[in-house]
């Protein structure tokens, strides 16, 4: 601690026992940080032969964990933001199953993530907020940042993650310091860097269908004191595993490949200045969503007999591939004046993906001969979507403060441009229409902190932000430009709050916050509607939230307990929703009148002794959107059985609904025991378990289209090294083979998709 009580408390401590990591016993001659993990396997590490462990003192109890949810080094506790984070070691063991970032959905409580379109467009939701709108070119009111870099198109939001330092979620709006497009909140991952110091880290994982995740990272100096460099990649696979029951292949989708790279460069010629070049780069192959027709019989949301795991029934789509390729650099430059620092962060993102789909999930159609299998297929439906090209930039420059006193500021300019272009085409029609996207937006920010008393610390925020897209689309063959159509739009947003500690170990927030998100355009159905088509695009203005939250974080029990909760409401003005499929077959975006949400979140942890570790997380959000008028069409295939009271023109009227995709409750908890071995190691059992309460799937209401109680759950067993220097494991992920519906697919029949089968496989791991 510094004079000032609130300020943060600095420590090189490993967060031993934190989700997951070790809980070497006391007796033992080092418990430095080892990847204990909450999920998956067991891992090989194949890394050069002298190294280090982590360098880090632990005392007892639960070590401090430094968070940037305010761009500067903070006590998570100190931090006046609902925050939680996510360790290295959990995160990488839940990936050994070969798991992408959609495996953090439930994982932090009022966070969820799902995807329609396969491992390459994954939708984020926070305390309800989210967009379910498919199409590569959509906005997400959820913001994903990559060591300071925001990545705002889906494919980017995609990248693969590998050798991992932490996972910051930062829940409610995040508008002043992360910028529009951050009304729900945002999920920061920060990778290891180089350092002066060798050091290497290594894990492999094998599992069912062969399964492989490799990842490695290898770093130290290349001239001492002045150049270090990092290395890292990650390649995981899966085989084919699902059988096509029409073509009577066998083992033709559902598998992938990921390949990716990332090398690091740290000059520092002086103490006060220096500069950190990055580049990376990935190339993936796989299958897309795998959709399977007439899942749900009429009036239920259970998968009935037509669900089979491990078959399709597809006539189309090509045995929905999918691939991707991308590349991006950043240049980060710190340069300390001693009063103040001054930081760049340039960045550059490169990206191309294509995904096709048998989008009915089925063969036939009851109007061709042989009708249709299973059960009614309206029309046959084969779609493909891609990224021709896409460019993002963005630059940040940021002066800070370095004050001991009671006042610490930044200030800062923001700017971010992005174009790119999406082609859409069918297997016969419509014919391929190329649309282009352009956004280009600039900011000016600022924030102060003000430490009042010993015990009281104020913070307050404001950004102004100006934002504009343009958008026009080709229809091929024709030569045509349909209604080219622009949306731009300013706004300013702002954050105030204060902490206060009323005891040691013992501090309270409150916390009101202003954020927005930009008007988007969606121009999908021109590549149905045609170059005859008259405002076939739609546009959705701006929407704006304020939010309200208070809560405590506490630690106690001789620092070996933890927990944190806050309460939240909020309203949501202009809210942009998205209208996809139904009988209308569209893909829309809109407005309501207002979006109202309000709930709480708990985190918590516990080394109840040296030997056991607990962590769970609990929230509850209630959403309900608030527009008496708002009305879209319902499924297309008249099976469905819709709750909703209709209009006159047969369309739901959907005031009162949650949100679409909005969790009412997610739980999660991980229990660790482990068993000291001589003085050189210790067993390990570990399990974790997440859990989804109700969740409506689109914007309307339908007895089929809900889900309740979706659960998975993992188990790991393992030895590890008294050093930290190895581990090795046993795991299975979805252990008991939940069979848990994660989307559907209303336009044309009851078409559902489904979650990940259980992996079992071991993990072995090495660092030096």
């Amino acid at each position: 601690m510094t004079s000032h009580a609130i300020a943060p408390r600095r420590s090189g401590a490993v967060r031993r026992g934190l989700m997951g990591q070790s809980l070497l016993n006391k007796s033992l001659p080092s418990r430095r940080a080892l990847t204990a993990g909450l999920a998956a396997g067991a891992c090989l590490a194949l890394v050069a032969p002298s190294a280090r462990a982590q360098d880090a003192e632990v005392g007892d109890g639960l070590d401090t964990i430094i968070v940037n949810a305010q761009k500067r080094e903070e006590n998570q506790q100190e931090v006046p933001i609902s925050v939680e984070t996510l360790s290295a070691a959990r995160f990488s063991a839940i990936q050994a199953a070969g798991e992408d970032i959609l495996a953090l959905a439930a994982r932090v409580p009022s966070l969820y993530a799902e995807s329609s379109n396969g491992r390459l467009a994954p939708r984020f939701y926070m305390r309800g907020l989210g967009n379910v709108d498919f199409d590569v070119a959509a906005s997400q009111p959820v913001s994903i940042v990559i060591d300071d870099v925001v990545q705002e198109n889906v494919v980017l939001k995609s990248a693969p993650l590998f050798d991992i330092e932490q996972v910051e979620v930062l829940r409610g709006p995040q508008g002043t310091l992360f910028g529009r497009n951050t009304p729900a909140g945002v999920v920061r991952f920060a990778t290891r860097k180089p350092t002066d110091e060798f050091d290497a880290v290594g894990e492999v994982a094998y599992g069912s269908y062969d399964t492989v995740t490799a990842q490695a990272g290898v770093g130290g100096p290349l001239i001492k004191d002045l150049l270090s460099v990092r290395v890292s990649g990650l390649y995981q696979r899966r085989d084919d595993w699902i059988d096509n029951a029409v073509t009577g292949e066998d083992d033709a989708l559902g598998g992938f490949e990921e390949l990716a790279g990332r090398v690091q460069l740290l000059y520092t010629p002086t103490e006060d200045l220096s500069v950190l070049l990055s580049a990376h780069a990935r190339d993936y192959d796989g299958t897309s969503a795998v959709f399977r027709a007439n899942v749900f019989d009429p009036g239920g949301n259970q998968l009935n007999e037509n669900f089979d795991r491990d078959t399709v029934f597809f006539d189309g789509g090509g045995d929905n591939p999918q691939d991707a390729e991308g590349w991006g650099a950043s240049a980060k430059i710190d340069w300390d004046f001693g009063a103040v620092t001054l930081t760049s962060i340039t960045a550059f993102e490169d990206a191309s993906s294509s995904s096709r789909g048998d989008i009915d999930g089925g063969a036939g159609a009851v109007f061709l001969p042989g009708g249709s299998f299973p059960g009614f297929i309206p029309f046959p439906s084969d779609t493909t979507d891609a990224i021709d090209d896409l460019d993002q930039f963005t630059q940040e420059l940021r002066l800070a403060s370095n004050s001991d006193g009671p006042l610490n500021w930044q200030v800062g300019f923001f700017y971010f441009d992005t174009e790119f272009q999406v082609s859409t085409f069918g297997a016969d029609f419509p014919p391929r229409t190329t649309v282009l996207h352009e956004n280009d937006s600039w900011a000016l920010f600022g924030q102060a902190s003000y430490d009042v008393s010993d015990r009281l610390n104020v913070t307050a925020g404001l950004r102004y932000t100006e934002d504009n897209r343009d958008f026009e689309a080709l229809v091929a063959g024709l030569g045509a430009t349909v209604n080219p159509t622009s949306a731009s739009d300013e706004d300013v947003s702002w954050d105030v709050s204060a902490l206060y500690r009323l005891q040691d170990g013992l501090n309270i927030y409150a916390r009101v916050a202003r954020g927005f998100r930009g008007p988007t355009i969606q121009g999908r159905d021109v590549a149905f509607a045609g170059a005859d088509a008259v405002d076939p695009q739609t546009v959705a203005t701006s929407e704006t939230i304020l939010s309200y939250e208070a809560g405590f974080k506490s630690e106690f029990l001789d620092n070996r307990a933890r927990l944190n909760a806050a309460a939240y409401y909020y309203t949501v003005d202009d809210q942009q929703f998205s209208i996809i499929g139904g009988a209308a077959n569209v893909n829309q975006v809109i407005n309501a009148d207002k979006g109202v949400g309000w709930g709480f979140e708990i985190d918590a942890e516990a080394l109840l002794t040296d030997n056991l570790f607990i962590a769970t997380g609990f929230s509850y959000n209630n959403t309900e959107i608030k527009d008496e008028d708002l009305a879209t069409a319902p499924c297309g295939s008249g099976l469905c059985t819709v709750l909703d009271p209709l209009n006159a023109f047969g369309q739901a009227l959907i005031d009162g609904n949650p949100f679409p995709n909005a969790p009412e409750l997610t739980f999660n908890t991980f229990v660790e025991y482990t068993l000291p071995y001589r003085d050189k190691g210790e067993f390990f059992v570990n399990t974790d378990w997440a859990l989804q309460g109700n969740t409506n799937l689109f914007l309307y209401e339908a007895a089929e289209f809900r889900t309740s109680g979706n659960i998975e759950g993992g188990l790991r067993l393992g030895y590890r090294d008294a050093d930290g220097r190895y581990e090795a494991a046993l795991f299975a992920r979805n252990i008991t083979d939940e069979q848990n519906v994660r989307g559907a697919i209303d336009f044309n029949n009851l078409t559902g998709f489904v979650n990940e089968p259980r992996i079992f496989g071991v993990q072995l791991t090495l660092r030096r």
